[in-house]
Formats: C-alpha cells, structure tokens, sequence
C-alpha cells in the first residue's frame, strides 16, 4: 500500500516519467547512429593495449588512482596491497584508462530554463537528450564515460551509461551556469554542453584551465530560436533570468541587427578560442533536429577539425 499525499505521489509520478521520456529520447538517437569515435589519430598513434587513449609507450605504466572495487570489476584488477590496509576491496587504474575516458556536463542554470514559443522544448532539455545520446554512443564504442564533476570514476557499459542517466535527469535545474575547474588526467576529452551566453572571459577560463593539463574538449552552444533570431517587434520586455534585470524596448525590430551581429561576434571568438586550444566549437537551435547536431559531432571527431552544426 502507497501512502502519502495525491500531490506528492502525483509530483513523482511525473518525475519518474520525465526522466524516462529524456532517457528514451538519448537511446533512440545513439541507435541511429554509427559508434563515436572518440581521438581517431590517437588510436591510430598508440600501441595497441585493449583500450584506447595510449600516447606513447610507457604512459599507460603511470599510477592514476585508487578507486573502490565494483561490482562489474573482475577480481583479477583488485590491488590486494591497498585493500589489505582498509576493509573494503580497491582498484589500481593506470593513467591510459583515464585518458581513455571522456567527462560530460550540461548546463541546467536559469538561462538553460528558457523556451520560447517557437522551440519544442528548453535548452537544458535538449543539452540533457544530447549529453546522453552522446554518452550512449561513446560506451557502445568502448569509451569510458562520466559526468564531470561526479564522485564516480569514469566507467564504461550499460551500467555507467544508467548511471549518468539517472545523476543527469534528476537534476534538470538550479546547477551552475559553468562546469567545474576539475583535474582531469591527459589526454582525456570533455564534451561542454551550454548556450556560452556570459561574457567571453567565462568559456575562455575554461579553456585554459583544461588545456593546460592536456585536456581536449567540444564546446556546444544550444540557443534557442528566439535568441538566435530576435523575431519580436513593437514593445517587448527583456528579463535577464539570471539576475532578474528588465529592459523595455519600445520598437524591438530597431534592435535585431545589432543583437544578431554581437551574437555572432560572441560565437566568433568562442569558435577562434577553441581552435587555438585544439578543441571544437559547434551551435546547435533547439527547433533543430537533435539528429543533425550527433552526425556532425560525428564527423567533426573522426576528421579532427573545428566544425560548426545547425
């Protein structure tokens, strides 16, 4: 017997079907599509060991860390010495397969909240079904996975990919409108996932803190139409959700080239910063098939160049 308030069974229900709707959404895209391929000319590079993400000979011998023993590990990679200290069972990863590992995060701040009438769902509902259709293709091609900023390590199979679903669509709001400076190892990869609408100086920290620990990364900008276009006229009232200021313009027709010119400007110098860093840049509009934005993420990682999606 259930108890408890109709409300508050009814709240749940709708959670529990929410998040089956953006799990479901993930899967079906990564199914229609070929497994990524996550740093193609480094597997091409590195001496075959079971795993991708060996530089040279010789990294993959290097300590990363201790991690507690899973229930999918095999009892052969139990570090016995470790565990023989503690009463728990430990793991000795080696730095190749952290490097072989690929952290997500999406952007799920106020900004991220916004749906006009012309998009079919918010901006952090289409960076969640593209953080996880991307997670579905990435382990099906044998690539570790996590969510940055998790207490998980990165893990691969059918279990870390229910993991990250769960961790992702139980926290749809209120997270930071940047990812966290964590220290990944290098040559592991990280896929960004925001609108990159604050100042310039924000995505720029970012890189530089990830570059400079040999980090290769994918920024993607999801905007709505609305933002995209300015498709308003006469009197309308802007409210930054952010900070809550409000500005009326009287004629908001007078206003759309300007806009569009600063916000092209603004994805100018994300994709000039990128590409000095080695990373990628892609846009991507919410009226848009998700489909289209996967496929050329797709081609963009094979061909190891910048690329811009629609």
């Amino acid at each position: 017997m259930v108890s408890g308030s109709p409300a508050r069974v009814g709240a749940f229900g709708f959670k529990a079907k929410r998040e089956m709707s953006l799990r479901e959404q993930a899967d079906h895209l990564g199914a229609r599509l070929p497994p990524l391929m996550v740093e193609a000319e480094r597997v091409a590079a590195t001496v075959a060991q079971g795993a991708h993400g060996r530089r040279r000979v010789g990294v993959g011998e290097t300590f990363w860390q201790f991690r507690r023993f899973r229930d999918e590990d095999s009892s052969s990679v139990i570090d016995w010495r470790q565990s023989g200290k503690t009463q728990h069972l430990f793991v000795r990863e080696r730095e190749w397969e952290a490097a072989a590992s690929v952290w997500l995060w999406r952007d799920t701040s106020a900004s991220m909240q916004y749906k006009s009438s012309f998009a079919p769902c918010s901006k952090a509902q289409r960076a969640t079904v593209l953080a996880l259709a991307f997670a579905s293709l990435l382990v099906r091609g044998g690539e570790r996975i996590a969510e940055l900023g998790a207490p998980e390590p990165p893990t691969t199979g059918r279990l870390a990919l229910n993991r990250l679903a769960h961790r992702m669509t139980a926290s749809m709001t209120a997270g930071p409108n940047m990812p966290p400076l964590s220290l990944l190892p290098r040559f592991s990869q990280t896929i960004l996932i925001s609108d990159w609408l604050s100042p310039i100086e924000e995505p720029l920290k970012i890189l530089r803190h990830f570059g400079s620990l040999g980090v290769r990364g994918h920024l993607i900008q999801v905007l709505d139409p609305a933002e995209e276009d300015l498709p308003f006229d006469g009197r309308t009232e802007f409210e930054d959700v952010e900070s809550s200021l409000k500005m009326v313009a009287r004629r908001a027709e007078t206003m759309r080239e300007g806009y569009r010119n600063r916000l092209a400007s603004l994805r100018d110098s994300l994709a000039q910063a990128t590409r000095r860093q080695n990373w990628t840049f892609a846009s991507h509009r919410t009226d848009r098939p998700p489909q289209g934005a996967l496929l050329a993420a797709y081609a963009a990682l094979t061909a190891h160049k910048p690329f811009a999606m629609k």
